[in-house]
């Protein structure tokens, strides 16, 4: 079986520029497609670091002396390269979310498709799972999950239906949690809710939200002037945050003009939006939700 897919391979290298002497980090390894096509376009003295939280990943990694395969969440991205002596990069490139091993492996908890127990872990020796998240929360927290990153309009009836649940027993599998979930699931839109809940979960086991944040605020002492992020995002939130990012250099608000009214942000957009093909759609369907956007550091 395929490890990963990569979506929007050449668009996405392509967007790095590549330098065959520079050093360039894949940020979201899995298996290896993206990192194998830098590799591709690199010189010998070129460096190629990649980040992967997740074991399994490891089993892909890439017999190259150009290449170091990290096993660390990229919101650390400055604290392992500074460890590799490296402060300076030219290109950085990111395929956010969840791979395509990762949904069709069952006992991970990530499909719709599988029952399993409530996992959802990125890195399999986090500390917190989707167990934790459904059994643990307040109600209150489990409705602002649904309601921020699932964008679910009943997520305050979602909450106290599963708090109530609580009470008769803990929640342990997808099956379970299915169950308790099915007056919210009509027939006609029943994967497409699930599909939202799935995600709210997933997100706040993973922090999604908060390591992208913290990751694209180091981008900016990381990167050397012109050197490039190329980062694909898979739903609204991360899109929306990588599109401020890019045009202001912040997340909320506007950033400061000077005398004259000139801002300086740190980067510059390069091209527009960029999304799959029909024809890649249809070879590889996680591509169909893909954005990417590509910038320049200034």
């Amino acid at each position: 079986m395929e490890y990963h897919n990569p979506v929007l391979l050449k668009e996405t290298v392509d967007g790095l520029a590549i330098k065959p002497d520079g050093i360039y980090v894949d940020v979201t390894f899995g298996g290896g497609g993206h990192s194998k096509e830098i590799l591709k376009r690199l010189g010998p003295s070129g460096k190629l670091f990649a980040f992967d939280q997740d074991q399994d990943a490891l089993e892909n990694t890439i017999d190259d002396d150009r290449f170091t395969l990290i096993n660390e969440n990229f919101r650390f991205i400055k604290r392992f390269l500074r460890f590799y002596g490296v402060r300076k990069v030219d290109g950085i490139l990111g395929d956010f979310g969840v791979s395509s091993h990762q949904f069709d492996v069952a006992e991970r908890g990530f499909s719709t498709r599988f029952e399993a127990d409530l996992d959802m872990r990125m890195n399999q020796s986090g500390a917190t799972s989707a167990y934790n998240v459904i059994n643990e929360y307040e109600e209150s927290g489990l409705k602002t999950m649904f309601l921020e990153y699932g964008e679910l309009r009943n997520a305050p009836k979602l909450a106290r239906t599963i708090v109530g649940a609580r009470k008769a027993g803990l929640i342990k599998t997808s099956a379970q949690l299915k169950e308790i979930l099915k007056p919210f699931l009509p027939k006609h839109k029943e994967h497409k809710i699930l599909a939202q809940i799935y995600q709210a979960i997933r997100i706040e086991v993973n922090q999604e939200i908060e390591v992208l944040k913290e990751f694209l605020m180091q981008t900016e002492e990381l990167l050397d002037v012109g050197g490039r992020i190329s980062l694909i995002s898979y739903h609204s939130l991360e899109d929306r945050l990588v599109k401020r990012f890019i045009r202001n250099g912040m997340f909320e608000g506007e950033p400061e003009k000077d005398l004259f009214g000139n801002v300086s942000v740190p980067f510059k957009k390069v091209g527009g939006l960029i999304i799959p093909t029909e024809d890649e759609i249809k070879e590889n369907n996680r591509a169909r939700s893909a954005k990417l956007r590509i910038a320049e550091r200034i």
